[in-house]
């Protein structure tokens, strides 16, 4: 795996971030991803289990980034919507795994938020991405 190719923002004096960037200073390319959920390339959802719609979630945005010759090292910003914080938090460990088995050991800067509810309605997370590829 390569290293990141940007910049992680981390004051010296805050206590260390585990699993994600408090900021990420990047140049280059900007990539996008609309907003991924847990369903497969047929737009069908293979389960209801919240860590694995969110690993394939991940799987799917690797592969909008590989469209634009970008790979999870050159993510810079994840942003989580979750239809159950709860459900988010007791998965903590598969998601973990999960997470590392598709990004690996990059952290980008990452938020995570609560909804009533997602366009789709088996969907319990959905994550859009950031990525920058290096000029």
């Amino acid at each position: 795996m390569t290293l990141s190719p940007h910049q992680i923002l981390h004051p010296s004096h805050w206590k260390a971030a585990r699993g994600y960037a408090n900021g990420v200073a990047a140049r280059g390319r900007m990539i996008f991803t609309g907003g991924i959920i847990g369903w497969n390339a047929q737009q069908e959802f293979e389960t209801d289990d919240f860590a694995a719609q969110a690993a394939q979630a991940l799987r799917s945005i690797v592969e909008v980034l590989a469209e634009a010759g970008a790979g999870p090292e050159h993510l810079v910003r994840l942003t989580w919507y979750v239809t159950d914080k709860a459900e988010y938090l007791s998965s903590l460990r598969e998601l973990g795994q999960a997470y590392r088995q598709t990004i690996g050991a990059h952290y980008p800067a990452m938020a995570l938020v609560q909804v009533v509810a997602l366009v789709e309605d088996r969907a319990k997370v959905e994550i859009e991405a950031t990525a920058v590829l290096p000029a």
